[in-house]
């Protein structure tokens, strides 16, 4: 006679041992081991991208370079700014696959709080959801910024691969940034046009450029305001 297979004993109260783990947490699976061979593999931005507040909303700017590990330029011409919400964009810094991924689930996160809501989200919640999915998230090696404008004001924030937010009147990451924050904060002002920024902005991604072998090839420059979000491409001479 087959032997029957005790079942759950439904008669007692579930210990604590049963429920350690949250039944509604969101389940992201496991990545495979990645090896040093594979790594370097991988097509990475490098990059150097600036997020700087103004007067009149934000500017945003990256360099155009991708590499294999930093020693190969794999693309010429990356968009590393892309728009995320009606009034507000996001940089691909780290990994292109990566940065890629989280552009595409933060700006599907911001669609459906408003297909819900009848509202756009605020920047201080965007920010908020973008560090918990970098900490949380399957998303590897990015330190991207978001910069946005809302009815509380203008704002930056960088958030790096550990899901850490900081918020600053302007900020620089990759590869570039030593080279970067040294033109930025010599030529910085308080209150300056999107026009003036974007001056600033070009500059400092071209000292960058100048050093850093994960930077080059041109910029892209996001203008940010209560109407919208504005990207174009340039060669540095255009701007300077």
């Amino acid at each position: 006679m087959r032997e029957t297979t005790p079942g759950p004993d439904f008669s007692r109260p579930p210990s604590a041992d049963e429920f350690q783990s949250d039944p509604y947490a969101p389940e992201v699976g496991s990545l495979p081991e990645k090896s040093p061979q594979d790594t370097e593999k991988v097509n990475k931005t490098g990059t150097t991208t600036i997020g700087i507040t103004t007067a009149d909303g934000v500017v945003i700017a990256t360099d155009m370079r991708a590499s294999l590990g930093g020693r190969f330029v794999s693309n010429k011409n990356v968009q590393k700014v892309e728009q995320i919400h009606p009034t507000g964009a996001l940089t691909l810094v780290g990994s292109v696959g990566g940065a890629q991924s989280f552009i595409r689930t933060l700006r599907a996160e911001v669609n459906l709080y408003e297909a819900r809501r009848g509202e756009d989200m605020s920047m201080q919640a965007l920010s908020t959801l973008a560090g918990n999915f970098a900490r949380g998230g399957p998303f590897f090696a990015i330190n991207p910024i978001l910069g946005g404008v809302d009815e509380d004001g203008h704002h930056v924030y960088s958030i790096d691969p550990a899901g850490g937010v900081m918020k600053d009147d302007y900020t620089v990451t990759g590869s570039g940034l030593t080279v970067a924050y040294g033109t930025l904060e010599d030529r910085y002002e308080d209150d300056m046009s999107n026009e003036e920024a974007r001056e600033v902005a070009a500059a400092s991604i071209k000292a960058a450029a100048e050093r850093d072998t994960g930077s080059g090839n041109g910029i892209y420059l996001a203008d940010v305001t209560s109407e919208g979000v504005d990207i174009q491409g340039y060669d540095f001479d255009e701007l300077l």
